[in-house]
């Protein structure tokens, strides 16, 4: 008799989920990893949690905290995860958004036009190099900002290599120094990486002293496209 009340308190607070994505989950190309962190995600935001950190799900799962930061990063990247500022009494914070999964799971087709694979793979590639330039998984707040870069801003995705190689010729690898430099050249109408290296060079020969530009003009020519070669095409 105590163990079914005991059940019966158990099972008296029910996690609701919508049962038609149970339905239609892998028609959407979402996998059982994928779908069991959106289902932690759910939860969490049904708990009054609605950004749960990287660390939170992983100790729900059988994932590393790694791994569920690259599951995040597809979800974002597929436009099934966004992440929304809240503001509530004065207070700033943010928050998991899911509705562009349900907008696919209600939409009238979950088969939109097939994108070439070469334009996926190349806009992957970034995602990685991000990664190995800063030493880390990306957090979902950098994830979803290269993905506005590069669906919203519509930057090509070997002008978003530029600039992330800019900021590390800088020594100033940081989100905000690479958006800065992406939207000056989205100002200035620079589309390409040509133009990118162009623009650079100047800059730097700009910001030189005086002193060592009048010392390079009475020193032997010297090879320098080493500092520039980042910008060239593969």
């Amino acid at each position: 008799m105590n163990n079914n009340l005991n059940y019966q308190r158990m099972l008296a607070n029910p996690f609701s989920f919508p049962g038609i994505l149970m339905d239609r989950y892998a028609a959407l190309g979402l996998n059982e990893t994928e779908m069991m962190v959106i289902l932690h995600i759910c939860f969490f935001q049904q708990q009054g949690i609605m950004f749960p950190t990287t660390d939170e799900l992983a100790a729900k799962v059988t994932l590393t905290e790694r791994e569920v930061a690259l599951v995040l990063r597809k979800l974002v990247q597929r436009n099934m995860l966004q992440i929304e500022d809240v503001q509530e009494e004065n207070v700033r914070s943010q928050a998991y958004s899911l509705n562009g999964l349900w907008h696919l799971v209600f939409a009238e087709t979950v088969y939109p036009e097939p994108e070439k694979s070469t334009d996926k793979e190349e806009e992957a590639a970034i995602f990685i190099l991000f990664e190995q330039e800063f030493g880390r998984p990306l957090s979902p707040f950098e994830i979803e900002t290269v993905t506005l870069w590069l669906d919203e801003d519509m930057q090509p995705p070997s002008l978003i290599k530029a600039a992330l190689r800019e900021a590390v010729l800088m020594s100033k690898l940081n989100f905000r120094y690479i958006d800065r430099i992406l939207r000056e050249w989205k100002r200035k109408g620079i589309r390409s990486v040509e133009q990118a290296r162009k623009q650079s060079k100047a800059f730097h020969e700009n910001q030189r002293p005086a002193a060592a530009v009048q010392a390079d003009q009475q020193a032997p020519a010297r090879d320098v496209s080493i500092y520039y070669n980042w910008l060239e095409e593969d």
